[in-house]
């Protein structure tokens, strides 16, 4: 049969049946192409987010920069969720800044910019991070830090080789921005500029349903909210520790191993002489003689020294030994020989005459082995107990290797196993922010949170003290709580909700009444409801943001881009209520012609052109590449992060 169809192939007739079944797959490959364009190639969404020009963002790479993301957050708030980041427009964020870092690299690459592996190599030999113990590039931290981050060498590279790319393009357009004075004056006029007015709340709870919700409600509520219910990952930590006292009776030095030590080291309490010296060197046995005569005759070392042109220096407390290595034994001997506050005989040393005075002498006896030890018991103890605690330690450690269970192990050792209230990566008490990690876990919650559960681990708490055995014994992944569990607050939630859309209505109610902002009270006064008193406004822009400590509220933020004479709603947070602002004027005070506020104005301004620079040149870059997402596939990614099917 085989042969029968090589031999068909091989004919006239086969060929061309063979050539049309091709061409018929070709046709239908393109044709999928052709039909996949909108889709990026089918249903699932493609292994692309987005194409920059002809360059393609995968989905792979987005998905590994979020979680990248999410981890550098962790660094400040280790609470945070993949789950509540993704859910916050956080994977939005994270591809606009790929699209934007895709684009600046593709269109440098497009007009000839180019980043070398020369520069490449510079850029990262420059990191302190890849930095070793003696300060310079270490290649073993390289990869390490690699690893640990988990990306490859490449990966760094290219994105080095587009930032290079970005300040070849984008640096050079911003720099040296400066704000014209004109603009710096009439902003600083803004900072001065007043506004009258006034401010009505419409809080949701006065409009809110006082009947319980029925199960769909609640259920479709849930459901639509869910997302501000995300609690955050938890495990529950059991752990043991042993140290020093676990070690028992035998580490304590005996008495032989103590004469032993004393006999190692008996030069160290032998007898012992040091002399605190003063000395000059001379090159000739004349001047040497000289000097010794005229302080025999009452003049100083020192005035002597200096009126001959020389100058003393102070050596010591030093022993025989120690001195004699920067001199020689007969220099040695007669300073040696010398009484306290005399000067010894000037003896010739390799350097000239020394002329040395004696300033102090210490003796100190012989110590016997009595007397020492005391002291040796405590050095010996220490370094016994420092190897038997070493020992312990790996056998505790040989024993997690070959799979041993946390109460094995602690059963082994003797110790009480004690187990922790669920905690939180920021090592806060689940449930009760106030309370803290218990002291033995503080070092150990971070890679508490990185381990897999049921695998124990040892850490070191106290060097040469004691030792941590822990594992996670029971880890709630972070998810959004089950309704059952916090009915009372989505009912609260359900209602304010509910009272948001009336208290909308009430808005648009006196939005509409208050045809001018002077009539804002009256309109307020005529609702059926009993409102708020409203607050009257009158600040400038300096008070507004003095006041506020640089959070400005919306409402007032919304007073201060507002045309006098008109009238705005806007919604509160967490749907709490809504806003009627009304703004009755708009009155600014003179600007004079040094006030210092001109100067300030352009600094700050000089930053915000930078950056408005900055983003019309990358708008104005990704237009003429062109970009088109893939929307399937950058919800499939959302889902992929969040654990969703």
């Amino acid at each position: 049969m085989i042969q029968f169809f090589r031999s068909f192939f091989q004919s006239k007739i086969g060929l061309a049946i063979t050539f049309a079944f091709l061409a018929l797959i070709a046709v239908a490959f393109a044709s999928m192409d052709v039909a996949g364009n909108s889709t990026f190639g089918g249903i699932s969404g493609g292994d692309r987010v987005a194409v920059v020009g002809d360059t393609r963002i995968s989905t792979s790479d987005l998905s590994r920069r979020t979680t990248n993301a999410v981890n550098q957050i962790r660094r400040d708030d280790p609470t945070i969720s993949i789950r509540s980041f993704v859910e916050g427009g956080g994977v939005e964020e994270v591809l606009n800044r790929l699209i934007d870092r895709y684009a600046i690299s593709t269109y440098a690459r497009k007009y000839g910019l180019r980043a070398g592996d020369n520069l490449v190599n510079s850029d990262i030999m420059q990191i302190s991070a890849f930095a070793g113990p003696d300060g310079n590039f270490s290649d073993a931290t390289y990869r390490q830090a690699l690893a640990q981050q988990g990306i490859t060498d490449a990966m760094i590279r290219a994105d080095l080789a587009d930032e290079l790319l970005q300040r070849q393009l984008v640096d050079p357009a911003v720099i040296s921005t400066a704000m014209p004075s004109k603009i710096a004056r009439r902003y600083t006029a803004l900072l001065k500029e007043r506004r009258k007015g006034a401010i009505a709340y419409i809080p949701s709870a006065l409009f809110a349903p006082k009947q319980e919700p029925s199960e769909k409600q609640l259920q479709d509520f849930y459901a639509e909210t869910r997302g501000k219910y995300i609690r955050p990952e938890r495990r529950t930590l059991r752990y043991a520790s042993f140290g020093v006292a676990n070690l028992g009776a035998g580490v304590e030095p005996t008495a032989a191993e103590i004469a032993a030590r004393y006999e190692r080291d008996k030069t160290q309490y032998a007898a012992k002489e040091t002399r605190l010296l003063t000395q000059l060197i001379v090159p000739t046995q004349d001047a040497a003689v000289s000097l010794r005569s005229r302080v025999a005759g009452g003049a100083s070392l020192e005035a002597a020294a200096r009126a001959a042109g020389f100058s003393t220096t102070s050596v010591g407390p030093v022993t025989r030994e120690e001195y004699q290595t920067s001199s020689n034994a007969q220099v040695t001997n007669a300073v040696f020989a010398a009484a306290q506050g005399s000067i010894a005989e000037p003896v010739r040393g390799a350097l000239g005459w020394h002329v040395v005075r004696v300033e102090r002498i210490d003796r100190k006896p012989a110590q016997t082995l009595a007397q020492v030890t005391p002291s040796i018991r405590e050095t010996l103890g220490g370094e016994k107990r420092l190897a038997a605690l070493a020992d312990l330690s790996a056998r505790v450690e040989e024993q997690i290797d070959e799979g041993a269970s946390l109460t094995e192990i602690a059963k082994d050792l003797g110790v009480e196993v004690l187990t922790s209230q669920p905690l939180t990566a920021d090592g806060r008490v689940y449930g009760d922010p106030t309370k803290g990690t218990p002291e033995a876990l503080r070092g150990a919650v971070e890679t508490a949170f990185q381990m897999e559960e049921g695998e124990p681990q040892l850490a070191e708490i106290v060097r040469g003290q004691s030792y941590l055995i822990f594992e996670a014994s029971q880890v709630t992944p972070s998810a959004s709580a089950p309704l059952a569990e916090i009915k009372p607050q989505v009912t609260v939630a359900w209602r304010l909700a509910q009272g948001s859309k009336l208290a909308r209505e009430a808005a648009d109610r006196i939005l509409k009444g208050a045809a001018k902002p002077a009539d804002l009270a009256a309109v307020v006064g005529r609702e059926k409801v009993a409102l708020p008193a409203i607050d009257q406004v009158d600040l400038n822009r300096q008070e507004l943001v003095t006041q506020n400590q640089q959070q400005v509220p919306p409402p007032l933020a919304l007073m201060f881009s507002m045309a006098a004479g008109t009238t705005k709603k806007l919604q509160a947070p967490q749907n709490l209520g809504w806003f009627v602002i009304a703004l009755e004027n708009i009155t600014v005070d003179p600007v004079a012609a040094e006030d210092p506020l001109v100067a300030a104005a352009q600094r700050d301004l000089g930053g915000a052109l930078q950056d408005e620079y900055r983003r019309q040149l990358v708008g104005s870059i990704r237009k003429e590449l062109g970009v088109e997402r893939n929307d399937n596939a950058i919800a499939a990614v959302r889902k992929q992060l969040t654990g969703e099917n």
